[in-house]
């Protein structure tokens, strides 16, 4: 097999790599900003709640999530799994894990913001919902875009451990391809892929990072 078809091969499996890092974003971010608003709001149970679910998935490594996530439904209700739900245990598990991380860094955020433009927003008659909208969440999301530009590159990275459930990604598709031509060719393809929307990923955060910047040099 040519260079070009190893291109052509992977690059149709690239679109299944790309669509879950694109629906983990959607969803594990308003989850990650909701876990969030619960751990430093919410009723102190639902506090405790938040804090060990983040702390559990955190402290436990993504393939055992996926694989919880895949094969949990069977032996727990004893659900028949279907190649249409491996899709959408990739996404769950991802979308879950990605959430608790978000949370965090959407936490430090919001407590970084000086406790004046608390205060700024009561004297303005902002009551606390929409002193949050209005005020907080806009500075939060300026000062946690780096760290959240990170969590996305690394979710590109990640999604080649839907590989762990069989579901046919741009990594998987590499090594079904290496293995048959007994060569690395395939594996430096993928590199390239995954290298090239890195920087594409990278490069659109950079462009909402100065977009967001509040003084211009």
């Amino acid at each position: 097999m040519s260079f070009f078809d190893i291109v052509a091969q992977l690059g149709d499996n690239m679109l299944n790599s790309i669509w879950i890092f694109l629906l983990t974003l959607l969803f594990s971010i308003p989850l990650g900003l909701i876990i969030c608003v619960v751990r430093l709001y919410g009723w102190k149970p639902f506090q405790w709640f938040m804090k060990l679910y983040i702390s559990v998935v955190r402290g436990t490594p993504l393939m055992l999530q996926l694989l919880v996530v895949y094969f949990g439904p069977y032996f727990v209700a004893g659900m028949q799994l279907t190649t249409e739900y491996r899709f959408w245990a990739v996404i769950i598990a991802f979308s879950l894990n990605y959430a608790a991380y978000f949370a965090e860094i959407f936490r430090s955020g919001i407590q970084s913001i000086p406790i004046g433009q608390h205060e700024a927003a009561y004297i303005l008659g902002y009551g606390s919902i929409q002193k949050f909208i209005r005020i907080i969440i806009p500075q939060m999301f300026k000062r946690v875009l780096p760290a959240v530009t990170n969590e996305s590159i690394t979710l590109v990275k990640d999604t080649s451990l839907a590989f762990a459930i069989s579901y046919i990604e741009l990594f998987t598709e590499a090594k079904i391809i290496a293995a048959a031509e007994t060569s690395m060719l395939p594996y430096l393809v993928a590199a390239i892929f995954y290298y090239v929307l890195n920087l594409i990923v990278a490069g659109i955060m950079s462009l909402i990072e100065k977009r967001m910047s509040y003084y211009k040099i």
